[in-house]
């Protein structure tokens, strides 16, 4: 995990999955302009480090957290640390995704059809099953702090 500066109290509290490239990179950039924290989550830890110190340098704050949402384990990993340290998630903004070759069907290979399952329905559900239980247990609970 990296930080970026210390979250205000009564700060609204986004998570972008696929946080480090094209739209997740936009949206979570446009999240921390509109005076959002967020928690910045993919698998690759230097494009979610550098966001995180773009957000330090602007006076922002955002948490860079490693998570491959295809891993139940790994997910829960990223809703503990938003838990832990923030105590509430406002928005969910579930755009981890990745896409397979365009070749005729009997030519995809079954891994990558597997990969593009795993982490485009499987790794959705998994975040939105533990954002609900997140903002169902919080005060007040849903989002929108």
């Amino acid at each position: 995990m990296s930080e970026a500066t210390q979250p205000q109290h009564n700060a609204r509290i986004a998570l972008v999955t696929g946080a480090g490239s094209g739209i997740g990179r936009a949206v979570a950039l446009g999240l921390l302009e509109d005076g959002f924290t967020v928690v910045l989550a993919g698998r690759r830890p230097e494009p979610l480090n550098e966001i995180a110190e773009t957000a330090r340098a602007a006076g922002r704050q955002a948490l860079a957290v490693v998570t491959d949402v295809r891993d139940p384990a790994s997910v829960e990993a990223l809703f503990t640390a938003i838990e832990s340290r923030y105590g509430r998630l406002d928005l969910l903004f579930n755009n981890a995704g990745v896409n397979s070759p365009l070749v005729p069907m009997d030519e995809l290979p079954v891994e990558t059809w597997l990969n593009v399952i795993s982490t485009n329905v499987t790794g959705v559900f998994l975040c939105a099953r533990a954002a609900f239980g997140l903002m169902r247990r919080q005060i007040p609970q849903g989002g929108g702090g």
